[in-house]
């Protein structure tokens, strides 16, 4: 870890982002001695590797026409980085893994039901405005409240009151105790905008971050330019465009020519190939990515139990691996917590293909003819591909499975959520909590399988709430573990793979040895947080 610090600083002092002076006294708290200080800030200056400035180019493959500016409203990658390219929020996960104060400077609890956190001073947005309590109260209560459609509403239930605390701090009263709610404010939908009449407006695209927003053509482009008054020591190109390109040879074709710097979603079938371009360098991150294919429970046949256990039976999950991912991912086991979090119920038996078991459910489930499932491409790289092998493998089981191939464009609005069984992918989340409270508890507004009303749903919410508040964690392990059971069992959720973070990028981008694994290109922040090799 002191290695890692030290090569950091080395990075920060080449580059310009601290002078010699503060290097030295940060590697001399890191227990390093002066003159040894002294010769690695002179190596620093001769081997310096990274420069400040330039205009850089991601392309991903996410992006809508529906996109906007309100944080409320992301949904996909594309609108994530744009969003962390020109705001931030009271909390985040840094490069380590590791969270970390962001807008707020610290935070404190002696309960885990009150939480203080104390606002970084000399902030300002990019209208001139200075940070103040009233934005962050006023940017909170933007996803909370019966009228809000907000996909962050179910993230802030648990908040009873908020209040500013003395001059520079803001006081978060939960329902009950959080452990874990340094990490909710830190959710990409929970960005800090300027307030004005207790109000923000998040379409005006302000905010504090490190680029000042110059355009957005939703599902197209999003540009912007450096912030003259950023706050952080990171923060190296002049400029970055963040464009998206949904069809994933297009993408790459595009960083093979060089017309893009960084593209993301490498396809896994692609890999061997592009690894060969001598001007290419592929990164693979392991995180919380995981594939699934939601059935919604208030959409039938889903409904119906035996029937969606039936069609959990009917999948071979390992071919999807092997076929869909090539071996660049793990398999799922129908819940969204992953060996990566720390609560991952290593214990419960992986659900595998069971012709007889599932026809058994089918049969019992009373259903009879063909059964849709839509899928793009747009939901995650072969998701078309997968469909069509989860309906090749339970038509061995007798059960009929219609692929039905949808539009890329406007996939997220119209189809996800909406219809009874889809591909999809989430990101995952940091924790057993978050991830839970964004997708499957029965006051989000992204409990994509409608998974409410069962015994086993209640149980489940009964669980989650009783969770959160237990701060020791021998039991919030049994209770997670518990959780994860019910959702495999009885939720709507299919999920057979979890999938590595695959990107490619040029040569002369450079990067931080470990780069956060929260969300993609170093959770969502590379263009903050990366540079251009000189």
């Amino acid at each position: 870890m002191k290695d890692k610090f030290l090569k950091d600083q080395q990075r920060k002092l080449a580059i310009g982002a601290i002078d010699r002076r503060q290097f030295i006294s940060s590697a001399m708290a890191a227990g390093v001695v002066l003159p040894t200080a002294m010769t690695m800030a002179t190596q620093a200056f001769a081997g310096g590797h990274a420069s400040v400035g330039g205009h850089v180019k991601i392309a991903l493959g996410h992006g809508s026409t529906t996109d906007t500016l309100d944080p409320a409203t992301f949904e996909n990658g594309w609108s994530n980085m744009v969003g962390y390219m020109i705001r931030n929020h009271l909390t985040e996960v840094g490069s380590d893994g590791q969270l970390r104060g962001e807008l707020a400077e610290s935070y404190e609890s002696s309960d885990g039901k009150t939480w203080i956190f104390h606002l970084r001073k000399g902030v300002e947005f990019h209208n001139g405005k200075s940070l103040t309590q009233d934005d962050v109260i006023a940017s909170l209560q933007h996803h909370m409240g019966e009228e809000s459609q907000s996909a962050a509403k179910g993230l802030l239930t648990a908040v009873e009151s908020m209040s500013k605390e003395g001059s520079n701090s803001v006081k978060i009263v939960l329902k009950s105790p959080n452990a874990d709610f340094p990490f909710i404010v830190s959710d990409y939908h929970l960005a800090i905008c300027p307030e004005s009449g207790g109000k923000i407006t998040p379409e005006d695209g302000i905010g504090t971050g490190y680029m000042v927003l110059d355009r957005f053509d939703p599902g197209v482009v999003g540009t912007g330019t450096r912030n003259p008054n950023w706050w952080k020591p990171e923060g190296y190109f002049e400029s970055a465009e963040v464009l998206s390109i949904i069809d994933p040879t297009a993408r790459q074709t595009a960083v093979m020519n060089g017309d893009v710097h960084i593209i993301d979603r490498l396809a896994p079938n692609t890999v061997a190939l592009m690894s060969k371009n001598p001007n290419l360098n592929i990164q693979q991150v392991t995180g919380t990515l995981h594939y699934t294919f939601p059935m919604r429970l208030n959409v039938e046949p889903f409904d119906n139990y035996d029937l969606r256990m039936a069609l959990k039976l009917a999948i071979k999950r390992q071919e999807l691996v092997d076929k869909i991912l090539l071996g660049y991912g793990a398999l799922g086991n129908d819940h969204p917590i992953s060996t990566a979090n720390r609560f991952h119920a290593s214990d419960l038996s992986q659900r595998e293909f069971d012709p007889e078991r599932a026809a058994e459910h089918y049969k019992k489930s009373g259903h009879s003819g063909t059964i849709q499932l839509s899928a793009s491409d747009a939901a995650f790289a072969g998701a078309v591909d997968a469909a069509q092998l989860i309906a090749n493998s339970a038509k061995e089981c007798g059960i009929n499975v219609e692929v039905v191939r949808e539009p890329k464009d406007g996939y997220w609005s119209n189809v996800w959520n909406l219809k009874g069984w889809c591909a999809c992918y989430w990101g995952g989340r940091p924790t057993e909590d978050w991830m839970f409270s964004a997708a499957y508890t029965n006051d989000t507004e992204w409990n994509d399988t409608a998974w409410k009303g069962t015994d086993s749903s209640k149980r489940f919410n009964e669980l989650v709430i009783a969770a959160r508040a237990e701060l020791d964690d021998a039991k919030r392990r049994e209770m997670y573990v518990e959780c994860q059971t019910l959702v495999s069992d009885d939720g709507g959720t299919i999920c057979p793979m979890f999938a590595n973070y695959i990107n490619a990028m040029g040569k002369d981008i450079g990067f931080p040895d470990q780069t956060a694994a929260n969300w993609n290109l170093d959770g969502g922040k590379a263009i903050e947080r990366w540079w251009f090799n000189s």
